[in-house]
């Protein structure tokens, strides 16, 4: 009897081992803003100017079964007027729609940032608890030398260097050295776009599938589809974008889960959860 109580509590020790090892995770894609029509040639060198993509504002969510509540990139909520410059409207702030799947704001235990761009980064202090990752190499750049005299700073805000300061003065930031990391169990990240100074895109392990959160590392689904042709305009290194789609291709399970950062079509070509929000399966 002894023995057989002793076996029951090392498996129950080995499953929570593996179940804390093994998490799973489920993959949501949320709109924020209004879609708009805007030509190709603003997101591809070059495109033919009868070309176009529907665009829109998003972010996403990965919910896992081990507590953890992770958001790539924030969006935004001090930038409207901005967005609306763009020919954006219907602006719902970011944890407003995280409602719709029933997390409140101070459910959301990690931030991922894929770059920090006003429209990915805004939205940070909305998650009082979260956990924040970004290159460090991004970081630093963003923080310094994008200020300096012959910095980039193009879609880079003032404020949010003090955001993401602050954050690193609370012990709230986590700055990741380099390419092909794993961060959180089952969430791995990558760098080699250079949509910014080091800007990384995102590895979920979804059961069997392996979906790439790429963020602006693709801009739309255009640019996955049109690998030989430029990129879009805003990247340090038009080679090294071009060349990290096509990595993206490897490391995906499938095509259709490499998620690009701004196309509306992503919104068709999966399940409808809630309005605004679907779930990348």
């Amino acid at each position: 009897m002894t023995k057989q109580f002793i076996g029951l509590l090392l498996a129950l020790t080995n499953s929570i081992i593996a179940f804390s090892q093994n998490p799973n995770y489920e993959v949501y894609a949320l709109k924020f803003t209004s879609e708009v029509t805007i030509p190709s040639s603003a997101i591809a060198i070059g495109a033919p100017k009868t070309d176009s993509v529907i665009a829109v504002f998003m972010f996403w969510l990965i919910k896992g079964n081990n507590g953890k509540n992770i958001l790539v990139d924030a969006g935004f909520h001090k930038d409207v007027e901005e967005a609306k410059d763009f020919g954006f409207t219907n602006y719902v702030r970011p944890d407003s729609m995280l409602l719709r799947l029933g997390l409140k704001a101070t459910d959301i235990s990690d931030i991922i940032l894929s770059h920090p761009h006003w429209d990915h980064i805004d939205g940070i202090d909305l998650f009082p608890n979260a956990q924040v990752w970004i290159q460090k190499d991004d970081y630093n750049y963003f923080v310094g030398n994008a200020w300096q005299k012959d910095g980039l700073n193009s879609g880079f805000n003032k404020g949010d260097v003090r955001k993401l300061v602050e954050d690193n003065l609370a012990g709230k930031l986590n700055l990741v050295d380099g390419d092909n990391k794993e961060i959180i169990p089952g969430i791995k990240v990558y760098t080699g776009s250079r949509h910014t100074f080091n800007s990384q895109f995102v590895l979920v392990e979804s059961g069997t599938d392996k979906i790439i959160i790429a963020s602006d590392n693709i801009y739309t689904y255009y640019n996955l589809e049109h690998l030989k042709s430029p990129p879009i305009p805003a990247t340090f290194d038009t080679t090294a974008y071009v060349k990290s789609m096509e990595r993206m291709k490897t490391l995906a399970s499938n095509i259709k889960f490499i998620i690009p950062g701004h196309d509306a079509l992503t919104f068709r070509r999966f399940p409808i959860i809630a309005e605004g929000i679907v779930k990348i399966k």
